[in-house]
């Protein structure tokens, strides 16, 4: 622990990113992110987010003002007799993702199998901008 800190400070570092990294471990588990491979198709994006243990059930997907959320809920009961009473774990995760105000909820394609949510958006169209000729008096 003498070590800790004057390892992880140096001149990239500031003293509070080490102790952010110090509790980090304590506070944050980053076992639990919704980790994401983006891939970019011709004709749009593929999202495949990791979702182990859900149920596709508890999934929800929307489309609000070009931001695609992602969202999961698991909620499990346990009647351990031996260690506990009643054993009550409630897990949810959301996650947003900015596809483009031209996306429709129509044209995003969506599976989930074998804990992974795979989603195919397609790209938004560029808008085209019109030259427009000004006057010089």
């Amino acid at each position: 622990m003498k070590r800790y800190l004057p390892e992880r400070f140096n001149e990239t570092n500031s003293l509070f990113d080490a102790f952010d990294s110090l509790f980090k471990p304590v506070f944050f588990d980053e076992t639990k992110d919704m980790r994401t491979d983006i891939k970019e198709t011709e004709n749009g994006y593929s999202l495949d987010i990791e979702m182990p243990g859900f149920k596709k059930e508890n999934l929800s997907v929307s489309l609000e003002d070009g931001y695609l959320t992602v969202s999961g809920t698991k909620h499990v009961d346990k009647d351990d007799k031996t260690k506990y009473l009643r054993k009550e774990i409630s897990e949810s995760f959301q996650r947003s993702y900015y596809v483009g105000k031209d996306v429709t909820e129509e044209s995003i394609k969506a599976k989930y199998a074998d804990g992974i949510l795979s989603l195919d958006v397609p790209k938004s169209t560029p808008k085209k901008i019109q030259a427009r000729t000004i006057n010089i008096e």
